[in-house]
């Protein structure tokens, strides 16, 4: 029984606990008993804090580990005019090329304590315009554009990863196409194979002219002919398998057969294959099949899937690397070069002698009287 003049009340809830205010310089100054510019320039390793005596630094980071001191980034920013940060473009991210570039450009920023913005534009002019506001308006420092045709230089340093029409004054990380296609048809004709056949890029992408001037000059200079109802061009913005299996069948549909067939990049050889195999035709008795860029899957196909291996992940480093270095020395953005770097071969098992060759190569192995009983 409650007593008659009790009375009851509803629980109160608590106050929220308060964040604590986060550290300052100051109050690590005046825990030190040391300068504000002291501290500082030991917390953002300046060069100028070689001057102060290793055990003192040793107290400073003590001190900002112990009091849980997080420097106010936004703040030095301000100061400094320097945000830590990149805005990179990119066609799409996909199992593919673009991601394999990113991934170095990530490993390199990261060791440089950078961070990136990123804009996928599937190569809208408008998209691309529209990223050049939005970059200016997160004051990033540079641009790193991959696979993006730039119509003319901004402000700021500006690294292309295969841009090959860049604007004056933009530094470009090439892949040498010419010695990529040579890789290619050599290895194709070197296995007997004399009536190849050829997947090009989309027109948008940038490396596709390149990269068929290359072939070109390969088939030239081993003697062979391309013929034009052997070549088909990817079609379509899709970063999947489709458009390499859909200019498979426009192949296979015309009237000129071929033993093997160089493919703009491995996502569309992938395609290619299942196009072959859906025809009856095996991979590589029948076809052989070169790729391009080996990316991370090619090796886990079946077959496995033998590729121009372009190094991708250190031609995004490199782009990473240089567009910081144009940021430490912004005289450098004024000097624009051209960085080439080569390809490999990787050889697997969707390339093999043409049946005809192996046929006669097989012939040449059994014994002429095979069957023969000796009395």
């Amino acid at each position: 029984m409650v007593p008659r003049n009790t009375r009851t009340h509803a629980a109160i809830p608590a106050p929220p606990k308060r964040e604590p205010k986060p550290v300052s310089l100051k109050v690590l100054s005046d825990h030190l008993g040391l300068s504000v510019a002291a501290i500082s320039r030991v917390l953002s390793a300046s060069p100028a804090a070689r001057s102060i005596p290793q055990r003192t630094q040793d107290r400073i980071l003590a001190a900002a580990e112990k009091l849980n001191y997080r420097p106010n980034l936004f703040a030095r920013s301000l100061r400094n005019r320097r945000s830590q940060t990149l805005g990179v473009l990119v066609p799409e991210v996909s199992d593919g090329y673009a991601t394999l570039v990113l991934s170095g450009i990530e490993h390199h920023l990261l060791q440089a304590d950078y961070f990136y913005f990123l804009v996928s534009h599937h190569h809208h002019e408008e998209m691309i315009q529209r990223s050049q506001r939005l970059f200016e308006d997160r004051a990033v420092e540079g641009v790193i554009a991959v696979d993006t045709l730039l119509r003319n230089r901004w402000a700021i340093p500006t690294v292309t990863v295969s841009g090959h029409h860049e604007p004056k004054g933009v530094t470009n990380i090439v892949l040498n196409h010419r010695l990529a296609a040579e890789l290619a048809v050599d290895h194709l004709s070197g296995l007997g194979h004399r009536r190849l056949a050829f997947i090009k890029g989309q027109k948008f992408s940038s490396d596709t002219e390149a990269r068929w001037r290359g072939t070109c000059h390969a088939m030239k200079k081993r003697g062979l002919t391309i013929l034009p109802k052997l070549v088909a061009q990817l079609e379509g913005d899709q970063p999947s398998h489709e458009p390499g299996y859909f200019a498979t069948q426009r192949l296979l549909g015309g009237s000129e057969p071929f033993t093997a067939l160089f493919v703009f990049n491995d996502v569309s050889a992938i395609g290619a294959i299942k196009a072959l195999r859906e025809a009856g035709l095996r991979v590589p008795q029948d076809v052989s099949v070169v790729g391009f860029d080996d990316v991370e899957s090619a090796a886990f196909q079946n077959p496995g899937l033998t590729t121009v291996r372009q190094p991708l992940r250190i031609m995004g480093a490199l782009a990473a690397q240089t567009v910081l270095q144009q940021i430490g020395a912004p005289a450098l953005a004024t000097h624009a070069q051209q960085i080439v770097v080569d390809p490999e071969l990787v050889v697997r098992e969707s390339t093999c002698p043409p049946a005809a060759i192996a046929r006669r190569a097989g012939a040449r192995k059994s014994p002429r009287h095979a069957g023969r009983s000796r009395i």
